[in-house]
């Protein structure tokens, strides 16, 4: 029951994920929807839902660092491994037997709380935020696939490709997402659009980035255990539609109070996610 109401969790909020987690084998499907849907909770007291229950920036703090806390208690080995809450007892089997790095999980919850201070990020404190928020998930997807596949590959260089994808992914989600991070969260999270503007020049630089950052993590695929490859190079495949689009949409349309979304239609997204997961399959 726990894993299936983590699972749900997930699929309430990404037709993106659903179609690239429904390609992993089933028990690393499990593990990853169950890490998943422990972050998509951090994110939401962080984006709003606690503040619409009529928390104050103390409240949402206070109920940040207690579901940290929990989640931490949850990855302990030493602890208890039930819980009356069913997306921390499906993430606590997931952690124990994979045995997610708590570090990692601290550096995400880091980011989470940076997003409480919103504020106009540098270069430098972009890539922390970009560490704790996308390069520990993709870290902590390697070990969930190591624990379901034999990988004779050399760690880091695995490591790498993994954090990697997890930058680009997150780089990519900062374009779609920029006109509501900024005047609705007041979230500033790249240098070159602090004063609310993105020229195409500061656009095409990022997406330029994430092609690099895909590269690198594809190019680790082959190395994966069979019944993840497919899944990790849909979900690559689709964040690079999402960069072709990106760059045929003018910067302009991407800020502001009618900024645009982009999307890939579902039809589409289909398309993508098949051809693909065939090459991965073969590869």
């Amino acid at each position: 029951m726990a894993d299936r109401v983590a699972a749900e969790v997930i699929a309430g909020y990404s037709t993106s994920f659903t179609l690239a987690t429904r390609l992993l084998s089933p028990p690393v499907r499990r593990d990853v929807c169950n890490l998943y849907a422990v972050v998509r909770i951090a994110d939401e007291i962080v984006d709003g839902a606690a503040e619409s229950a009529g928390e104050d920036a103390t409240g949402i703090r206070t109920l940040l660092d207690t579901y940290e806390d929990t989640v931490l208690g949850a990855a302990d080995p030493t602890a208890p491994a039930f819980h009356t809450d069913p997306v921390l007892h499906a993430f606590a089997g997931t952690a124990r037997r994979c045995h997610l790095d708590p570090a990692h999980l601290r550096a995400f919850f880091a980011s989470m709380r940076a997003d409480l201070d919103p504020g106009v990020h540098d270069d430098a404190s972009l890539a922390e935020y970009v560490h704790g928020s996308a390069e520990v998930i993709g870290l902590m997807c390697l070990d969930i696939f190591r624990t379901h596949g034999d990988v004779t590959a050399d760690p880091q260089w695995l490591a790498e490709g993994a954090a990697s994808l997890g930058s680009a992914f997150q780089k990519v989600n900062f374009l779609r997402d920029i006109g509501a991070d900024i005047t609705v969260l007041h979230r500033h999270y790249l240098p070159t659009a602090s004063d609310g503007t993105l020229t195409e020049h500061a656009k095409n630089a990022l997406l330029d980035e994430c092609v690099v950052e895909l590269d690198a993590g594809c190019s680790r695929i082959p190395a994966l255990p069979r019944g993840t490859r497919a899944g990790v190079a849909a979900a690559a495949a689709l964040y690079r539609a999402l960069v072709d689009r990106l760059r045929e949409t003018p910067a302009a349309d991407l800020t502001g109070a009618d900024a645009v979304r982009v999307s890939v239609p579902t039809r589409v997204k289909t398309v993508v996610t098949l051809r693909a997961a065939g090459k991965a399959v073969l590869s």
